[in-house]
């Protein structure tokens, strides 16, 4: 495949993503909301699109994101590796794996009732993934170093 396919499809596996890292922490906002309302009916569904969108959406479009990536380097590894941002890219990369991953380890406490967080912590939350995406995209367009 050549590097304008696979850049491409890497593109759009990254705003699929981008989707998902966005709004699943803004559902876990409203299912925090709906336990304290005690809308037991609310949760049970907000457990449902959670489910969904981690599995469904989110887990593919990482997968896709970090294969597609991977091919991308393999067409010029050692002259990516020698360059300050791409080591900086990748930094920022691994941070939102980790906070991919942590999304998963929330939604298993959502499933299991047991959210030790407030709306309010979720909203901050959901914020992060914006900051990660700012610096990869100018790291990626700029190339500073």
């Amino acid at each position: 495949m050549s590097y304008l396919w696979l850049k491409a499809f890497h593109i759009m596996a990254i705003v699929t993503w981008f989707a998902a890292l966005f709004y699943l922490p803004r559902l876990y906002v409203y299912h925090t909301l709906a336990l304290q309302e005690e809308d037991s009916k609310a949760s049970e569904r907000f457990k449902i699109m959670e489910r969904k969108l981690y599995r469904g959406i989110m887990m593919p479009s990482m997968l896709a994101v970090v294969l597609l990536g991977l091919g991308l380097l393999s067409l010029n590894f050692s002259g990516y590796m020698q360059q300050g941002w791409m080591h900086a890219k990748l930094l920022l990369v691994a941070l939102l794996l980790i906070y991919h991953f942590w999304c998963g380890h929330l939604l298993k406490r959502f499933a299991e009732d047991r959210n030790q967080q407030t709306h309010v912590w979720y909203r901050v939350f959901n914020e992060l993934p914006v900051f990660l995406l700012i610096f990869i995209v100018l790291l990626a367009v700029i190339k500073p170093w």
